[in-house]
């Protein structure tokens, strides 16, 4: 079992319930990367169903880090509403991650105007 997807699908599903609305297109777009991971369907299905603690996340490698941070905010603008109790979620996930809460607010600022290696560039110079 992939614990690196599975950790990530569980942060995201937690992430979808912070507003407490999970939206159709936020479970199309777990489902999706689940798949895309070749993670088993039935096994996201039961997170979802029973999500697990959100535990350390600092073992993870820089890349690996940045892609949590990433797909966070791909799944906050998936329904096209930006909620604060969805961005405070995502603040206390990058501290887990070892990142500065204040890379969020950079993030959604930049999000859809510049590049992921642009983001990720300016990421780990002034955010970790």
């Amino acid at each position: 079992m992939d614990i690196v997807t599975k950790k990530q699908l569980n942060v995201l599903i937690q992430l979808a319930e912070a507003d407490k609305h999970f939206a159709k297109v936020e479970r199309d777009f777990i489902l999706k990367l689940a798949q895309d991971r070749q993670y088993p369907q039935d096994q996201v299905l039961a997170l979802i169903r029973n999500p697990e603690p959100i535990d350390g996340l600092g073992a993870l490698s820089n890349d690996q880090k940045f892609d949590y941070l990433m797909t966070c905010l791909e799944l906050v603008f998936a329904d096209q509403k930006v909620f604060e109790s969805e961005l405070i979620f995502c603040r206390s996930i990058a501290i887990k991650l070892g990142f500065r809460k204040h890379i969020i607010d950079f993030l959604v600022e930049n999000f859809q105007t510049r590049s992921r290696e642009e983001l990720k560039k300016t990421a780990f110079a002034d955010y970790l």
